[in-house]
C-alpha cells in the first residue's frame, strides 16, 4: 500500500508578507549602521532651517512669523534627502550582487524594494520628528488640534511613501550608486522651486507658474494650512491627487524596471 503525502499549498500572500518583513528588517538594520547618512538626513535640514529662520527670515515677509511658514517646506525637503539615500541604497543592492544572491534563497528578490521603501518611511518619520522638535525650539507655534496633526501626518506619510517608491525606481534604473545620486537631484532641488521658502506671489511670472503647478507646492500648502490655519483651498485635493498619481506610476515603474534588470 502506497501512502501519498499531500503538502500544504503555498500561500502566496503569506510568503510575500514574510519576504517583505525580512527585507524590511534588513533595510532598517542597514539604516542604523549607516550613521553618516542618518546624521546627514537630519543635520542638513536642521542646518537649512536655522539658516532660513535666523539669516534670511528677517528679510522675508510672509504675513506672519517666518518660522511658522518655513517648517512645512523644511519637512518636505527632509523627505527629499531621505528618498535620495533610498535610491543609492537600492542601486548598491542592484550593482553589488545582493539581488543575485537572493535568487538562490527561498525569498522573493523583489521584496528588497519594499524593504528599502519602508525603511525610508521610518527614517523620514524620525527625521521629521527631530525637525519639528527643533522648530518648536526656534519658535514654531502651530495652532493645530489632534485632528489636524493626524491629517498632516497622513499626508506626509502618503507623500514620503510615494517619493520613496520613485526613489526605488531611480535606484533600479541607475547603473551605479553615483548615477543614482545624480538621478535624485530633482527630488532634492524641487522644493526650492515651490512655496516652501517664499510665497509664490513674490516670484517672476514664469517661475511662479512652475512653482504653483508642480506637486510639492500643494502638499506644502495643505500641511501649512493644517498646522497654522492658513487657507488651503484646492491644495488638499491636488496634493492627494499628485501623491496618488506619483505612487501609482512609481510602483509600476519600479516593478517593471526590477523585472527587466533581473530577467537574465
Amino acid at each position: 500500500m502506497t501512502t501519498t503525502t499531500v503538502l500544504p499549498a503555498h500561500d502566496g500572500l503569506r510568503a510575500a508578507l514574510s519576504d517583505s518583513l525580512t527585507m524590511i528588517g534588513r533595510s532598517i538594520r542597514l539604516t542604523r549602521r549607516d550613521v553618516e547618512t542618518l546624521v546627514m538626513s537630519i543635520a542638513l535640514p536642521l542646518a537649512l532651517m536655522a539658516l532660513f529662520v535666523y539669516v534670511f527670515g528677517g528679510a522675508i515677509r510672509t504675513g506672519g512669523e517666518y518660522v511658522d511658514y518655513v517648517v512645512p517646506g523644511i519637512i518636505l525637503l527632509c523627505a527629499g534627502f531621505g528618498a535620495a539615500s533610498t535610491a543609492t541604497a537600492v542601486a548598491a543592492d542592484m550593482t553589488g550582487g545582493m539581488v543575485d544572491r537572493l535568487r538562490s534563497l527561498p525569498i522573493r528578490s523583489s521584496a528588497v524594494l519594499t524593504g528599502h521603501v519602508v525603511a525610508s518611511v521610518a527614517r523620514n518619520a524620525v527625521s521629521t520628528a527631530v525637525v519639528i522638535a527643533a522648530a518648536v525650539a526656534m519658535g514654531f507655534r502651530p495652532d493645530a488640534g489632534p485632528v489636524e496633526w493626524l491629517l498632516t501626518a497622513a499626508l506626509l506619510l502618503f507623500y514620503v511613501f510615494a517619493l520613496s517608491w520613485l526613489a526605488a525606481f531611480l535606484g533600479v534604473l541607475a547603473g551605479s550608486v553615483e548615477s543614482a545620486n545624480a538621478l535624485t537631484f530633482a527630488m532634492v532641488f524641487l522644493p526650492y522651486l515651490s512655496s516652501a521658502f517664499v510665497p509664490t506671489s513674490s516670484m517672476p511670472a514664469v517661475l511662479r507658474a512652475v512653482a504653483e503647478d508642480q506637486p510639492i507646492t500643494p502638499v506644502i500648502e495643505t500641511a501649512r494650512g493644517l498646522l497654522t490655519g492658513t487657507p488651503i483651498g484646492s491644495s488638499a485635493v491636488l496634493a492627494v491627487l499628485w501623491c496618488a498619481g506619483l505612487l501609482l506610476v512609481s510602483v509600476n515603474a519600479a516593478s517593471w524596471a526590477f523585472r527587466r534588470r533581473t530577467a537574465s
